[in-house]
């Protein structure tokens, strides 16, 4: 998670993409706590790839490891190299069973992972498969072929960037291969060829395809996950804050509403996160989210995203605000 989230700007400037928060809690903190309901073994730790992000950053991501019951480490990658890169930057957690995960995914999976298999793509169905890198199998459902961004169709099972090694000191071994002999891919060191190698050496890679996959990749698609996600989650006890308050306010579920938020004739839902502190009036408000200690007034908002800090008061419909935006109208 050590990319700048260009595409989430102006939502990146203050706070790195995956501490973005999807029906409540951080990008980051779903994928680890999803990640973990499928492995039916305890997570001993959890490694963060980051840039400089700051001590503030780094102690929320520590939290997010304890929450799972894990050690949180931090390590930096200071210079976009590429996805092995990356992953070798935390070549020292890189033993014994290892999940990879690129943080910009959340998934839905109805499986529990093989840990005994020497390593595992997690993969689904797209109609579409050339903006992908997707998977080959044969008849004993073991990839063959990685392909990347196919023109023509050769497979619909899409990699989503998540994946189980069970022996992570090869893995370790096999991305400081690709350094060591400057094998790099369109100019970065690529985790495919890694991938590659170690199929060719004779490691059984197999697919877990997954229900669903959501991206958080730019302000529309983060909306969506969190439409989404808050639908998973929408049996869930607690999704509205016993501190809320609650006055001539109209709420359509599935929604999150955090602690000490206060609603005032307005309508709010369905699809929508609102975070701590926040103050809604007079306004409806559908399929958004509005992070914390943020002022809205007078507004008609949907298929938006508002920062933290944020003030707005008008009647604009689809919103980008980043956080200390004020805006009036």
């Amino acid at each position: 998670m050590a990319g700048m989230g260009k595409r989430m700007r102006p939502h990146t400037l203050t706070v790195p993409k995956p501490l973005i928060p999807i029906a409540g809690k951080p990008i980051v903190r779903r994928l680890v706590e999803d990640i973990a309901k499928v492995c039916h073994e305890p997570i001993e730790e959890v490694a963060f790839i980051i840039g400089h992000f700051g001590e503030k950053v780094e102690q929320n991501l520590i939290k997010i490891a304890e929450a799972v019951g894990a050690k949180g480490s931090i390590y930096y990658q200071e210079e976009a190299l590429g996805t092995a890169h990356a992953i070798l930057c935390a070549q020292e957690s890189l033993q014994g069973k290892v999940v990879v995960a690129f943080a910009d995914t959340l998934f839905k999976a109805d499986f529990q992972l093989d840990t005994n298999a020497d390593g595992t793509i997690w993969v689904q169905r797209v109609e579409d498969p050339r903006p992908f890198g997707v998977i080959k199998l044969n008849e004993q459902n073991e990839i063959t072929d990685f392909v990347e961004k196919p023109e023509h169709f050769v497979s619909d099972l899409a990699i989503i960037g998540i994946y189980y090694f069970r022996d992570g000191e090869y893995l370790r071994s096999e991305l400081q291969y690709l350094l060591d002999n400057d094998i790099k891919d369109k100019g970065e060191f690529q985790l495919t060829n890694a991938l590659e190698n170690m199929k060719n050496k004779g490691t059984t890679f197999i697919p877990a395809v997954i229900s669903e996959w959501l991206d958080c990749g730019n302000k529309n698609a983060t909306v969506y996950t969190n439409q989404r996600y808050l639908e998973y989650i929408k049996d869930e006890e607690g999704l509205v804050a016993s501190s809320a308050q609650l006055e001539n306010a109209v709420v359509i579920p599935p929604v999150y509403i955090g602690e000490n938020v206060r609603i005032t004739n307005s309508v709010i839902g369905p699809h929508v996160s609102i975070g701590n502190n926040t103050n809604v009036y007079n306004s409806v408000v559908s399929n958004s989210i509005i992070q914390e200690d943020t002022s809205l007034k007078n507004g008609n908002v949907a298929n938006s995203m508002l920062g933290n800090f944020v003030v707005f008061e008008g009647r604009q419909s689809d919103l980008s605000l980043g956080d200390f935006n004020t805006l009036t109208e």
